[in-house]
């Protein structure tokens, strides 16, 4: 049986690598043909070449940083003139900053705020309006079950989570009945570069917790196709987020600090 994804389109942020190349994979296995949009040229076109190789769907690469000054103004503009409509959004691009707050440089996180926020607003903002007028359509939000609590040495990241959890949840009531269906996925630790990429090496809590990249992929998928407002990944990170929402802010704040200390040398 074919999926109800075939034949459909999906445009997917932060493609290059991690979560975003597993979601490429992942739809593309259910028939949908993509437009894959992420920094690295080179990774794209090999990320490109892999799945063409195994999949018959037509596959754009679009080379940008979105945080760039109106990147998602130039890429709706790209993706209008490819002649394809976009059913899915997938606005998986984001960055983490690590470290205590006043000792992280003003522009590191700036440029997370600018893509974690105003570019994935941005673009959901262009590309749901075509799909509100067309009647159809699937938004997928990443965000992190940091959303759930303050958390320190990643403060400004975990606030900029809960803003894009409140955004989809929002999201998803003000669009349903307009037929479109928005989703937002909250993974916990997951195997991708995101560790590397922020210099933080995990904790034991957080190797505890690790999942698979192409697993929490499989779940963000599933949510959206089920037209959830949001699914965390995984039963314990599911029963912590659960625990979290119970306990008073500066307790969560305390225990999330203690989690997140990094293993002695």
């Amino acid at each position: 049986m074919k999926s109800i994804l075939h034949d459909k389109t999906a445009l997917v942020t932060g493609a290059s690598s991690g979560l975003g190349a597993d979601f490429a994979r992942q739809l593309a296995e259910r028939g949908c043909h993509l437009v894959l949009v992420a920094r690295r040229d080179e990774r794209l076109r090999e990320l490109r070449e892999e799945i063409t190789s195994r999949h018959g769907v037509s596959i754009e690469c679009v080379p940008m940083d979105l945080v760039e000054t109106d990147a998602p103004q130039r890429l709706y503009d790209q993706v209008n003139d490819l002649g394809r409509p976009i059913d899915v959004l997938v606005n998986n691009a984001g960055l983490a900053v690590f470290g205590d707050f006043t000792a992280v440089p003003w522009r590191s996180l700036q440029r997370m705020l600018e893509l974690d926020i105003i570019a994935v607003t941005h673009l959901a903002h262009l590309f749901v309006a075509d799909m509100v007028k067309r009647g159809s359509g699937y938004v997928l939000f990443i965000s992190s079950i940091g959303a759930f609590q303050p958390t320190p040495t990643y403060a400004a990241y975990s606030a900029a989570k809960s803003y894009v959890l409140s955004l989809g949840e929002a999201l998803h009531f003000e669009l349903r009945r307009k037929g479109v269906l928005c989703t937002t996925l909250c993974p916990g630790v997951a195997r991708t570069e995101f560790h590397s990429v922020t210099g933080q090496r995990l904790t034991p809590y957080q190797r505890s917790m690790m999942m698979e990249s192409n697993a929490v992929v499989r779940i963000g998928i599933e949510a959206m196709l089920r037209g959830r407002s949001s699914a965390v990944t995984g039963r314990l990170n599911a029963l912590l987020t659960w625990a979290l929402r119970m306990l008073p802010g500066q307790l969560s704040a305390r225990l999330a600090y203690w989690a997140m200390r990094e293993s002695p040398h």
